[in-house]
């Protein structure tokens, strides 16, 4: 019994030796070839050896990725090479990868899994670089080129220009959004390099319709005509016949805007030779020697805008330096223009 027992241990352990040596030998046969399923970067490799898999990844890849690509914008276009870009691939590194991600497992998993067929069904990453820089210089290009500041809409008053200057929309090159285009283009094996450089519009603080409503009010004087011209809203409403000053006392030229406003205002007379008696006094309002009649619109340095009974003077340089106007008339003014509104004498 002792011989019997002692020659099926020798007989299994023959077996366990030349299943073994059978077990290793088949993992050796199989070290350097990719397992079954294994693509690199998408492209199959199954059961190739490492030259094999690096030269199918040189035609599938390198040839692809040395096209440069080309983004459509405003009309151009503009091109990034992969020289440019310092694409470079490492097929080398991607296989041993591929190789390693073939050789998990135990040695009996790995045979188990090669006698039944069975898949390694691994994707492994394919290991390309590129600059970013180079990336980040091609944005800014084509956004040089494509951005466009929005216009706000605007009137010249400093030169008396009532004219509104129509807004425009601006256009802003969604950057982000096109690096990463142009990233996923540059690792793209596909045969369509091409990228639509995406923007968006962008509208001014001011419209040409907003504008309007800052101004409800602004007045402009022509001296050389008598006449003063009454804008609401950007909109010429009226224009009316008015008095300037006469020479050496002439109405102040530029650009103002209205400092006070008064019913029947009282008359501080100034110390001017002009004034005779009354120089330096005070005169009340609504009285007869009072010359501002039932309105007033301060502009400046005591010149401004009041009613007059001298209907006559109309049309003439005949104030001291204010602007008469009809009472009717100024009295049908003085409530549409607040204080600030701009006056700009010519």
């Amino acid at each position: 019994m002792r011989r019997r027992a002692l020659a099926i241990t020798a007989v299994v352990g023959l077996l366990v030796l030349v299943f073994a040596g059978g077990v290793y030998a088949y993992d050796s046969s199989k070290s350097e070839q990719i397992g079954e399923d294994v693509r690199i970067g998408g492209v199959d490799v199954s059961g190739m050896t490492e030259a094999e898999a690096s030269a199918k990844l040189r035609q599938a890849v390198l040839e692809p990725l040395n096209r440069p690509v080309v983004v459509r914008a405003d009309g151009k276009r503009y091109r990034l090479t992969p020289k440019q870009a310092k694409v470079a691939v490492d097929v080398e590194g991607s296989v041993r990868h591929a190789l390693d991600a073939s050789r998990e497992g135990n040695i009996l998993a790995r045979t188990w899994r090669g006698i039944r067929g069975g898949a390694v069904d691994e994707d492994v990453h394919l290991d390309i670089t590129y600059s970013d820089v180079a990336v980040d210089r091609l944005v800014k290009r084509v956004g040089e080129d494509v951005d466009k500041e929005a216009v706000d809409a605007s009137v010249d008053l400093e030169s008396g220009d009532v004219t509104p200057q129509a807004s425009e929309d601006g256009r802003r090159l969604l950057a982000k959004r096109l690096a990463r285009d142009v990233r996923n283009r540059l690792l793209d094996v596909g045969p369509d390099k091409r990228v639509r450089a995406r923007t968006k519009v962008v509208h001014p603080k001011v419209t040409t319709e907003e504008l309007g409503k800052e101004y409800p009010a602004i007045l402009v004087v022509n001296r050389t005509s008598f006449q003063l011209s009454f804008y609401k809203n950007l909109e010429l409403v009226k224009t009316y016949g008015i008095a300037v000053g006469q020479v050496g006392l002439e109405t102040p030229a530029g650009l103002y805007h209205i400092q006070n406003k008064a019913v029947d205002p009282a008359w501080s007379v100034p110390n001017s030779d002009w004034a005779g008696d009354l120089a330096g006094t005070v005169v009340p309002g609504g009285v007869p020697e009072n010359p501002l009649k039932a309105r007033w619109m301060g502009i400046y340095d005591g010149a401004g805008i009041h009613g007059t009974d001298a209907d006559g003077s109309i049309g003439t340089a005949a104030s001291h330096g204010c602007i008469r106007m009809r009472i009717p008339e100024v009295i049908e003014l003085y409530d549409q223009v607040p204080v600030g509104a701009p006056i700009y004498i010519a």
